[in-house]
């Protein structure tokens, strides 16, 4: 008995030391220290939306709508920066414009009762459409000074997008295990009715996650376009997938009511030791993709499980 309880709550941790070790003994450029650079920058954007998409999922919901908000997020802050001259008014354009999408996703959701898939996948539609008119399918270039800083600036020999993942990792930790909010997060996504007969603000708390999610989103895109010193209406394609298998392996259910912040760093860095080795190996990007594929799938088969085994 408690052998399968360790295998539920540790047994992706167990893969992920395993896959790890694996990749540090038969892949020769793996274990190098730059490898280990690039591999946090891999991630880095993918890990800062795949804690608001913890939430998100530990609520019963889902965010489709992330990848396009990355792309606007950037784009706003390549072409207000351009054009004030102030980086920090790129970045309040952008994070406050991920705050707009959030509020529409989370009012609908949790106002009008519109089915959390229909709705971000609706978002996911509109605001990738409104990328590619802001940018007239074209990359824009950050012209204003300073504009790679976040993307390429060193802190203790650390380049601040890694910095970033983790500041997010700590926050939202935070925030799940040591406030009213997260408890109640947990809750609606556990019983929504309960927790509504408990006096828990449901359709409040889906706003605010819901703006979290954008917000982080659109500040993924300011660190993503920074990183580049440029700006693409391509960028966070299949961001939401990516960010919904890293949560999942990391042990978040689809169900709701059950994720914490150490899983899904696990989840993070396990997918982002998977597509790493097989750029390392020169693995076919068509290939590449069906791997990601099949990770999102198992990921699904794990959560049914490890379901089926917590009702057993």
């Amino acid at each position: 008995m408690k052998m399968k309880q360790f295998l539920i709550q540790s047994g992706m941790l167990v893969v992920f030391a395993i896959v790890a070790i694996l990749a540090a003994l038969f892949v020769p450029q793996f274990a190098t220290g730059q490898n280990m650079v690039n591999l946090g920058l891999a991630v880095a954007t993918v890990g800062i939306v795949s804690c608001t998409m913890l939430f998100c999922l530990a609520g019963g919901d889902f965010d489709l709508s992330v990848g396009s908000t990355l792309a606007l997020g950037g784009l706003l802050f390549a072409l207000v920066s351009n054009r004030t001259g102030s980086l920090f008014m790129g970045v309040l354009a952008a994070v406050g414009a991920g705050a707009v999408i959030g509020l529409v996703n989370g009012t609908v959701i949790a106002k009008f009762g519109i089915n959390a898939l229909i709705t971000t996948l609706a978002t996911m539609q509109i605001v990738r459409g409104a990328a590619n008119i802001m940018s007239g399918g074209t990359m824009i270039t950050g012209q204003t000074a300073g504009f790679e800083w976040l993307g390429s600036e060193k802190v203790l020999g650390v380049q601040m997008p890694i910095w970033c993942m983790i500041f997010f990792f700590v926050i939202f930790g935070f925030l799940l295990n040591r406030t009213v909010f997260g408890r109640d997060t947990l809750a609606i996504g556990g019983n929504p009715e309960a927790a509504h007969l408990a006096g828990i603000p449901v359709a409040r708390t889906k706003i605010i996650v819901f703006i979290l999610s954008g917000m982080a989103a659109a500040f993924a895109g300011v660190v993503s376009a920074s990183r580049l010193v440029a700006a693409s209406n391509n960028a966070g394609e299949k961001l939401e997938l990516q960010a919904i298998s890293a949560c999942v392996l990391g042990g978040v259910s689809l169900a709701g009511g059950v994720g914490s912040i150490s899983g899904v760093v696990v989840g993070v860095l396990l997918m982002g030791i998977v597509e790493n080795v097989m750029r390392l190996k020169n693995i076919d990007t068509f290939w590449q993709m069906v791997v990601t594929g099949v990770i999102l799938l198992v990921a699904v088969l794990i959560d049914r499980a490890k379901a089926k085994a917590l009702k057993a």
